[in-house]
């Protein structure tokens, strides 16, 4: 009965997940909220995301974390939600929905000043500069209305002995001794086994937040990175976890391949959705403390909470299926390992960047955001990147990804500020 007070109970979790359609393996959000259409309201007291420790520091994460990039000034109730899941850690960045994101969570500290020692705050910054630092760092506590970061990255690092200098060591034990921050570290998009690797090896990184799924989590490269933290008592944060196809030109490798169908004819049987096990498939590895999940609304929130909750193991079976898609879909589907069609290229191109910003646009459904991060590009970067020859490229690259036609396809659906538009070709 004890076991019981703790967690969701299997027929909860059932009444929540269901109900998946054959299509929700393509689109983590907009497919999985329809797919979940059940009321918000059955959270009570003993209905408790689970926590695991954070690294050396000592700390319990709640094993589910809530993504940030939601306009939390417009919806309070999902803070609120979130809380009493049982979904105490909250990541969010000062760039995320231009600033609302961390403006909400200040609105609601105000209200509820209580709650703010229940909650592992997680925010960033994308500078490597103590002073736009110590700047960036003032911005998000006077947004946040807090005293003080829990946990303070440097976001998408991709060269950690480049960007994570001396100074910044200084900086970082400075902000800690006055009380603003908790912990430090970094997150990272691409390169992350060596990024996991080399942060491991610094001795003064607290946390990582980095890409990682069931795409890339079974890869010795990726296992030997992820050891080398646990080891250093670096605690891991898991980002990316659905692996989503950067681009509609692969939604009908999704939807029609006998892998896809089957996966969730069988996660459909067993009572939940395939979505829901690609995150159970990351939280069988202990040594990652927590997912953060891009979560919109009360349906997504609802249904990953009750994936956390639930005690059910992935067999055998459910992983080799899961496999097999990724196989499938592989030339949809971008690894991070950037450098090597990046290098292969005679101007420079921050492929693994763009493709990042598609697949907002195109999986995400975070249209806005993804304009703003390729507006954030250098402007001759922005003109020239269609024009590129990537024959090279597409060689090296290891997905076999159609580079060309993905980089056209970013131009023509994020515009420039200057208009400039390219039709697909």
């Amino acid at each position: 009965m004890a076991d019981k007070n703790k967690s969701w109970s299997r027929r909860e979790f059932m009444k929540i997940a269901g109900v998946a359609g054959v299509g929700a393996v393509v689109s983590p959000v907009e497919h999985f909220a329809g797919a979940i259409d059940r009321s918000v309201s059955i959270v009570s007291g003993r209905q408790q995301v689970p926590k695991r420790p954070f690294g050396r520091t000592g700390v319990e994460v709640s094993s589910l974390a809530l993504g940030g990039t939601v306009n939390f000034l417009s919806n309070q109730l999902l803070l609120r939600q979130a809380l009493k899941m049982g979904v105490t850690c909250w990541d969010t960045s000062r760039n995320y929905i231009g600033g609302k994101s961390e403006k909400g969570i200040g609105k609601y500290f105000s209200r509820f000043p209580q709650d703010r020692a229940k909650v592992f705050l997680i925010t960033k910054s994308g500078h490597s500069d103590p002073d736009n630092l110590t700047q960036h760092l003032y911005d998000s506590l006077q947004r946040m209305k807090t005293a003080y970061i829990d946990l303070f990255l440097i976001q998408a690092v991709s060269e950690v002995h480049k960007e994570l200098t001396k100074a910044i060591q200084a900086w970082a034990e400075k902000a800690k001794t006055e009380g603003k921050i908790r912990y430090f570290g970094f997150s990272t998009h691409k390169k992350m086994e060596k990024c996991l690797s080399d942060g491991a090896k610094l001795g003064w990184i607290d946390g990582i937040m980095a890409t990682y799924n069931y795409r890339l989590m079974h890869t010795d490269a990726m296992k030997k990175a992820v050891d080398a933290c646990v080891g250093a008592g670096v605690g891991l944060i898991a980002m990316k976890t659905q692996a989503s196809l950067v681009s509609n030109l692969f939604s009908d490798i999704g939807r029609e391949t006998d892998a896809a169908l089957r996966l969730n004819q069988q996660f459909i049987a067993k009572g939940f959705t395939t979505e829901q096990a690609k995150l159970k498939s990351v939280w069988e590895n202990p040594s990652i403390a927590s997912i953060c999940s891009h979560m919109p609304s009360m349906k997504l929130l609802q249904a990953n909470a009750a994936a956390a909750s639930d005690k059910s193991a992935l067999s055998s079976d459910d992983k080799r299926l899961m496999q097999r898609y990724a196989r499938q879909t592989s030339a949809g589907y971008c690894t991070g390992c950037a450098e090597i069609c990046e290098r292969t290229i005679a101007d420079a191109a921050p492929v693994g960047d763009i493709l990042r910003y598609l697949m907002y646009y195109n999986s995400y459904g975070d249209q806005l955001e993804a304009i703003r991060c390729f507006n954030a590009l250098p402007a001759d970067i922005r003109r020239r990147i269609a024009q590129i020859d990537f024959s090279e490229a597409e060689k090296h690259c290891p997905q076999r990804m159609p580079l060309a036609r993905l980089m056209r396809e970013a131009v023509a659906v994020m515009p420039s500020e200057s208009g400039y538009r390219l039709s697909p070709g």
